[in-house]
């Protein structure tokens, strides 16, 4: 093999790229002193862009086709070169593969939450999840401006300055939108179509499209979360008398139905389950009372019930009592003690009082028999003391 062969194959002849790697933007082709052969093979396949740069200038770019390198179809670096009449001697230049795919499924999520405020809850702290795609659209502006002379760069290198881009936009999106935390849900598609308008335009900037921007999650603190659990689940409970018999007889059930107990445990469970529905209800009752102690809401607010009065004492017992043949009261108690003390009514004075079938001597009656025990019989010689009405 001769010198000038030798020369000859240090030249390249065949230019192109295969990504083996899935995850690669821009590739910059390798080669000995970057010296291209003339009329050398060039191949850019689809979701590929090949630019050529000149001395750090961007020279031509290559849409996906093969291509063989005259200066026909590569104007810009004939003109950087001074190629007024063609050129037949190998060139240096830097290749650079642009790729064009959709890059996927990145991921991009608040690293903060976001403080907002809710109609209903007031202030609360969002996080949020989501996906987003892009791709290279304009291939020259994208070098220039963010690969540089980067031969590698992949999406590792990019997408955190991307995620800064999307988590600014979505805080600033939720907190104007002011839509309660609880209809969110069903305003994802509303939030990824507003946001990824306004992200469109600053990825642009960059050379890129953004062709996909999803929000997957909104959540609340996983505190907030629990309350609401706990404020559902008292929805869900209702009637929470019937929940209670109904864990009563889960419990009798579970109890009678004790496989090593016999009958002796299903009559013990049986017992169990009514002293547990006891227990339960005891315990419910506090809050009935106190529940019960206000009527229906009346203008103003809820009026507290009075407590009920108790009931009117008995009657006290009256006698009618005969006096000189004549019938005189009805007297109660104490007058009648009175008329004792006086010699007004004796044991023998005849009385009487509703229920009783007839007149009778005062002493034979046991309701007024208290008032002669204290009085002293009449001194001997002594004429008893007439009545006095």
């Amino acid at each position: 093999m001769g010198l000038f062969t030798k020369l000859k194959n240090e030249f390249i002849d065949i230019i192109e790229w295969l990504d083996p790697t899935n995850n690669t933007i821009v590739y910059r082709f390798e080669r000995y002193q970057n010296e291209i052969k003339m009329g050398a093979k060039l191949t850019v396949r689809e979701s590929q862009v090949a630019v050529f740069i000149n001395e750090g200038q961007i020279a031509d770019v290559f849409q996906p086709g093969m291509y063989t390198l005259t200066t026909q179809n590569m104007p810009i670096l004939a003109t950087l070169k001074g190629w007024k009449y063609g050129f037949n001697s190998p060139f240096k230049a830097e290749v650079y593969f642009v790729n064009t795919k959709k890059f996927l499924d990145n991921k991009w999520g608040t690293p903060n939450p976001v403080m907002v405020r809710d109609p209903e809850f007031g202030p609360v702290r969002l996080r949020a999840f989501g996906v987003y795609e892009y791709r290279v659209e304009d291939a020259a502006k994208f070098i220039k401006d963010i690969v540089g002379t980067d031969g590698d760069f992949t999406v590792e290198k990019i997408n955190n300055q991307l995620r800064n881009i999307i988590i600014t936009r979505f805080s600033d999106a939720v907190a104007e939108s002011k839509i309660p935390v609880l209809d969110m849900a069903s305003n994802y598609n509303e939030f990824s179509e507003k946001i990824g308008q306004v992200i469109i335009d600053e990825y642009k900037e960059y050379g890129l499209n953004m062709t996909k921007f999803l929000v997957s999650n909104i959540s609340l603190p996983e505190e907030v979360e629990k309350a609401m659990d706990k404020r559902s689940s008292m929805g869900v409970l209702g009637d929470l008398n019937r929940y209670t018999q109904f864990q009563a007889a889960n419990a009798m059930e579970a109890a009678a139905t004790n496989p090593g107990g016999g009958a002796a445990a299903s009559g013990m469970g049986m017992g169990m389950g009514f002293a547990m529905a006891g227990q339960m209800m005891n315990a419910m009752n506090p809050m009935m009372n106190q529940q019960q102690m206000y009527q229906q809401p009346q203008q103003g607010g809820y009026q507290q019930q009075q407590p009920m009065a108790p009931p009117p004492m008995p009657a006290a017992s009256t006698f009618f009592v005969a006096v000189n043949g004549q019938q005189s009261g009805p007297f109660d108690m104490n007058t009648l003690s009175t008329m004792v003390k006086n010699g007004q009514l004796t044991k023998d004075t005849l009385v009487w009082k509703q229920g009783m079938p007839a007149w009778a001597a005062a002493g034979s009656v046991q309701e007024l028999s208290s008032l002669f025990g204290a009085v002293p019989p009449p001194m001997p010689g002594m004429p008893p003391v007439p009545p006095q009405m």
